[in-house]
This record gives C-alpha cells, sequence and structure tokens, in this order.
C-alpha cells in the first residue's frame, strides 16, 4: 500500500512540474553528416552565425536545432537555437 501512494504522490509531483518546451527544427544540416563530422559541422555553423552578426561563443548540434552559446549586449552568455536550413534564431 505504502508502495502505490508513494509512486503516487511521485507521479503527481512529476505532472505538476513545468517543462521547458523544445525548440522545433528541421534537423536539415547544409552539410551532410555522411561526408561531414560532427565538429566539421559545428564549425560550419559557427562561422554562418558569425557572419551574420551572432557574437557566438560555441555552437553544437542539438535536437534537429543549432544550438549556439551567445554573448549578450551585458556581457553574458546565453544559450539560444537557430533553424539548421536558414540561421533564423527559433523562440
Amino acid at each position: 500500500m505504502n508502495k502505490s501512494i508513494a509512486l503516487g504522490l511521485a507521479l503527481s509531483a512529476l505532472l505538476a512540474t513545468p517543462t521547458l518546451a523544445a525548440p522545433i527544427c528541421s534537423g536539415t544540416f547544409g552539410l551532410s553528416r555522411e561526408l561531414y563530422s560532427e565538429a566539421d559541422i559545428n564549425d560550419y555553423n559557427y562561422s554562418m552565425l558569425r557572419s551574420k552578426g551572432v557574437d557566438v561563443t560555441r555552437v553544437e548540434i542539438w535536437g534537429g536545432c543549432i544550438r549556439a552559446f551567445v554573448i549578450q549586449a551585458d556581457g553574458s552568455e546565453q544559450m539560444e537555437f537557430y533553424e539548421p536550413t536558414n540561421f533564423r534564431r527559433v523562440e
């Protein structure tokens, strides 16, 4: 009986916890994953974002998006997501 109560409480707490909504991206990258390593693709995405004026410190492929760590005007760093097909920021 105690196990079922504990499980019910744990499930209730889990369902009541707010979740972060993941951005939705196409997952289509400009460079083929068969021809280029993930590091090569990250370097390419880094260069493309920098060329568009985004003050990126590092990037990586994440859930079909480009996850970029960007320096903000106040000097802090913030994680942002970009669409890999057109480098548009995803909210």
